[in-house]
């Protein structure tokens, strides 16, 4: 791989074919404290382009969120979620539920696969490793891990377990899952406004070792109203789930233990994330996967898979991040590898670095200086933006 000294020569190189729109030079200061800039990587399989922001969070102007499109079971461009947030820039986040070829009637949910939490508040837990969507795992990694910002202003990698158990008049049983398009065999999980409307049958559908295993047929769903059981249903429901409300849905051994209450019972469902590498809250966060930690390459990191990726890079003790997204131009599209992923941003100052959803998914908008609106700055891969769940922004303040 060469260096980025070498890279560097070729910063701000054009690309084959029409530049995206509201396309910037090589090089652009965007806003005080974030910056962008472009320039051609040699790979594996040939040269590629990508694109890359920094946002420096020891700026008190500066600052990250999660960008979604208000509920997790749904999905929306990257330039859409922008605006509507107002961020100056961004990229796509997780990856996520994007298909259910394997279970015939039942619909994909589009929720993704990792925790999430936005401006402080959680909003859903991991799938199963075995259920996660994308590209093999690291040795070592699971759908847990995620790149956040805690509320001390630092970025920082991590990995977020659900803590959680719904209490009964029989006893208190475990939670396990939170808004997830799957949820562990023989568990209960629970399911709140933030979930969205989508149907909650794909949660019981396959195991912890195999997404595309058949969907379960012992579930029982019990919603939950203000602390009380207000109804009770053998098969999940869909639909929006109002303030103050908590669907349970239980398979195999959890449908059981759901079909021991009645209507008119009390129940108390508690729920949180607990993060392993710090006792910081996180102001948000989102799932994907590490490449880079400590200034070092994970063992194992694919060498031989070119792609179009994006990845989160953090550097300057967490005070500094980097987003970058290669381009999905024809002439470019055969990317970089996840090797070459963590060597790239290495070389940009990255000391930790997390793997993020890619191929078409992969987007990186910014408003640029005089903007109302925010403009895709790659080729996306697709040819137009595909809608993700998720995505990172970045937000300046006056």
């Amino acid at each position: 791989m060469a260096s980025l000294v070498a890279l560097g020569t070729l910063a701000g190189a054009g690309l084959v074919g029409a530049a995206p729109a509201g396309a910037v030079p090589g090089r652009a200061a965007l806003a005080p404290g974030v910056g962008y800039e472009e320039f051609d990587v040699p790979a594996a399989r040939g040269v590629t382009h990508v694109h890359v922001l920094t946002a420096d969070l020891s700026d008190p102007r500066v600052r990250l969120d999660l960008l979604y499109p208000g509920a997790v079971a749904a999905r929306s461009p990257v330039s859409g979620m922008a605006d509507a947030a107002g961020a100056v820039a961004g990229v796509n986040g997780d990856f996520f539920n994007i298909t259910e070829t394997q279970h015939p009637g039942v619909e994909a949910t589009g929720a993704s696969v990792g925790p999430a939490v936005a401006r402080g508040h959680v909003l859903k837990a991991a799938v199963p490793d075995g259920q996660r969507f994308g590209p093999a795992l690291p040795p070592g990694t699971g759908t847990e891990d995620v790149v956040g910002v805690g509320v001390d202003g630092r970025a920082r990698l991590d990995d977020l377990t659900l803590d959680g158990s719904v209490t009964t008049p029989e006893g208190r049983l475990p939670l396990g899952g939170l808004n997830q398009y799957a949820l562990p065999e023989g568990s209960v999980g629970a399911f709140t406004s933030a979930w969205g409307s989508a149907s909650r049958v794909r949660a019981t559908c396959g195991t912890d070792t195999d997404r595309a295993a058949p969907c379960s047929t012992e579930t029982y769903e019990v919603t939950v109203r203000h602390g009380r059981v207000v109804s009770v249903s053998g098969t999940p429901g869909g639909g929006p789930i109002g303030r103050g409300t908590t669907v349970l849905v239980g398979r195999e051994a959890g449908a059981r233990q759901l079909r021991t209450l009645s209507e008119g019972e009390t129940v108390r469902v508690r729920h949180r994330l607990v993060a392993s590498a710090t006792r910081v809250p996180y102001r948000f966060a989102l799932g994907g996967y590490p490449v880079l930690e400590g200034g070092r390459p994970l063992p194992g990191l694919d060498d031989r898979t070119s792609a179009v990726r994006t990845a989160v890079g953090v550097a300057d003790g967490g005070r500094r991040l980097l987003l970058l997204a290669v381009d999905g131009a024809p002439a470019y599209r055969t990317g970089l590898t996840i090797a070459e992923v963590a060597d790239v941003m290495r070389g940009l100052g990255a000391v930790d670095a997390f793997s993020l959803d890619g191929g078409g998914s992969t987007t990186l908008v910014a408003r640029t200086p005089g903007a109302d609106a925010v403009s895709v700055l790659n080729h996306p891969s697709g040819g137009t933006e595909r809608p993700v769940p998720n995505g990172i922004g970045i937000f300046t303040v006056s």
